[in-house]
């Protein structure tokens, strides 16, 4: 699914399956330790910003939302494309009938950018069920 967001910046959406509780899952996608371990090399949080760090590559962003075990959203505030409308928000899915997770990433990229912006979280939701052992 894509929406246009602004002239330049598009939404988009991908879901992938995770087999693990809930609540480990939301820790993985919430804390700084958590994230470390698959988003990215470093994050550190002060002063209610999350600092993340890709080598030599560092970025900015608030937490803008969340309710714990369903969904969080963070704003991008320095070191990323930045737009006042675009985020990008992890929410956890459980299918009624089996009971089974899934991760849905929104997340907004230019409309050329789409294609490699999936494929980027579909190597890091990879990285995350590896060491998830799913």
């Amino acid at each position: 699914m894509l929406q246009a967001v602004s002239s330049t910046l598009v939404k988009f959406q991908c879901e992938f399956g995770i087999q693990s509780s809930r609540g480990v899952l939301f820790s993985m996608v919430s804390t700084p330790s958590g994230l470390s371990e698959w988003f990215c090399e470093d994050v550190s949080l002060r002063n209610g910003q999350y600092c993340f760090s890709w080598g030599e590559d560092k970025a900015v962003a608030t937490l803008v939302g969340m309710k714990r075990d369903e969904w969080i959203r963070f704003q991008w505030i320095e070191g990323m494309p930045t737009n006042e409308d675009a985020y990008f928000e992890f929410r956890i899915r459980t299918d009624a009938m089996t009971g089974d997770h899934s991760l849905q990433v929104i997340d907004f990229s230019e409309p050329e950018d789409v294609e490699e912006a999936r494929e980027l979280w579909e190597a890091q939701v990879e990285k995350l069920r590896h060491i998830l052992g799913a």
